[in-house]
């Protein structure tokens, strides 16, 4: 070396620690890529993005070939240094060398680097694929063996680094890319994204219209009243049964029945001729699982059972495409909910309300994880049947009965509150005051 000027090894040393920094820095980026943006640029026929792919379908030897660039650099560099630091300072420059070295490579080689790359990562990335593609051949029998031993090792513990490994999102995770993806689509187009996503979540019990709010045709009643029923009827599909609706024998489809009674052709016999099966959905079923029962079964509504075959509500097609889209009527949402803005920034909600439309339409956090209705949620709280006039607290939220029966709870008031000045028991539930 002594036949290098100290300049010459000061800018050898310079760009050595250049080196490393683009070592460094290419490994966070590689590394830190958006794999499912990389393969959508790689589909678009973008050559870094393409190169970056192959080379991290064997992210062992990527990190050997950039870990042996890395390692031997520095090595010279602090062969550089000493060497130098000799020349200025004789022996005590052996002292000074590390400490100096260590400072330049930690800021100029590591962190600066890497916190660029993590910033900015294909800007690193995608040229330094082209980079590592080239001396990837020349330096694969030393790769080779590095990753021989550090394989073996991993193999030890059970992990095999030459098996492909895909990475797959879980719905939680998927959910997270979509709300940060939000800025880059309609708000109505990520609402149904999510929408999508929550249907696992969330059951038939949770948007089936309650047993007491079916109405079907009684074929045992008088024969007007029949007629007048059909009429009437605000759906195309109505359950048919004999007294009771745990009797129900079938469904109607009322479009037909009209085409009938337009031609006066309808009758008992006829109209019985064009009832088909009931079908029927167990309770607990999942949205998602029921949208694909009704596709197989070619179906649009159902009659939702719990264990004891007894009838619980009545879920329709265009229910669960409402958790999807919204709602299909022009109407005021909340209105159609059973929802009242009051004046005072209070809500008159009607008791079988389910508990996640109010959410929903007036972005609340009631507790959604035991009752489905408005209802439920106070005769859980309370453990009785409230009179009018009752006050209780369900978290941040002031509950006040309006109207109640001597079996359920039909109207209540409820407002948020901004300060949580409730007091909860062990239990969870709010003691109740009557007012």
């Amino acid at each position: 070396m002594n036949e290098f000027s100290t300049a010459s090894l000061f800018i050898a040393l310079g760009l050595l620690i250049l080196l490393s920094g683009f070592f460094s820095g290419s490994e966070t980026a590689l590394m830190t890529l958006n794999r499912y943006r990389l393969k959508s640029l790689a589909d678009k026929g973008h050559k870094g993005a393409t190169l970056a792919i192959k080379l991290l379908t064997r992210p062992d030897r990527l990190l050997g070939l950039i870990l042996l660039g890395n390692n031997i650099v520095n090595i010279f560099a602090a062969t550089l240094a000493t060497i130098i630091a000799l020349r200025l300072y004789g022996e005590i420059g052996l002292a000074i060398a590390p400490v100096v070295l260590a400072f330049i490579i930690l800021v100029f080689a590591e962190v600066t680097p890497k916190t660029l790359a993590a910033i900015k990562p294909e800007a690193l990335a995608f040229p330094s694929a082209f980079v590592y593609s080239i001396i990837a051949t020349p330096l694969y029998p030393f790769v080779w063996l590095v990753n021989i031993f550090s394989n073996a090792i991993l193999r030890l513990i059970g992990i095999h680094p030459d098996r492909e490994t895909r990475q797959e999102l879980s719905a939680d995770e998927l959910r997270a890319v979509v709300v940060e993806a939000e800025q880059f689509m309609p708000q109505a187009h990520s609402d149904m994204l999510l929408g999508i996503l929550d249907l696992e979540r969330v059951s038939v019990e949770d948007i089936m219209i309650p047993r007491n709010e079916i109405t079907g045709i009684d074929l045992n009643d008088d024969w007007n009243d029949i007629v007048h029923q059909i009429t009437h009827s605000q759906r195309t599909r109505v359950p048919v049964f004999h007294d009771s609706i745990d009797n129900t024998i079938g469904v109607l489809h009322l479009r037909k029945v009209l085409n009938l009674f337009a031609r006066d052709e309808l009758n008992m016999k006829t109209l019985k001729n064009l009832i088909v099966p009931a079908y029927f959905i167990p309770a607990g079923t999942s949205l998602t699982r029921q949208l694909l029962n009704f596709q197989d079964n070619r179906r649009r509504s159902g009659l939702v059972v719990d264990e004891y075959g007894s009838i619980q509500g009545l879920v329709t097609l265009e229910d669960i495409l409402e958790e999807i889209v919204g709602q299909f009527t022009t109407d005021s949402p909340t209105r159609n909910l059973g929802i009242h803005k009051q004046d005072n920034n209070s809500y008159l909600i009607d008791g079988n309300t389910h508990i996640r439309d109010i959410n929903r339409a007036l972005n609340w956090s009631l507790p959604v994880d035991g009752p489905k209705t408005l209802n439920g949620l106070i005769l859980e709280h309370m453990e009785i049947i409230p009179q009018t006039g009752t006050s209780l607290m369900v978290g941040d939220y002031t509950i006040e009965i309006t109207r109640s029966t001597n079996n359920a709870v039909q109207t209540a008031r409820v407002q948020h509150n901004d300060v949580h000045t409730g007091s909860s028991n062990g239990n969870g539930n709010n003691d109740s005051v009557n007012t």
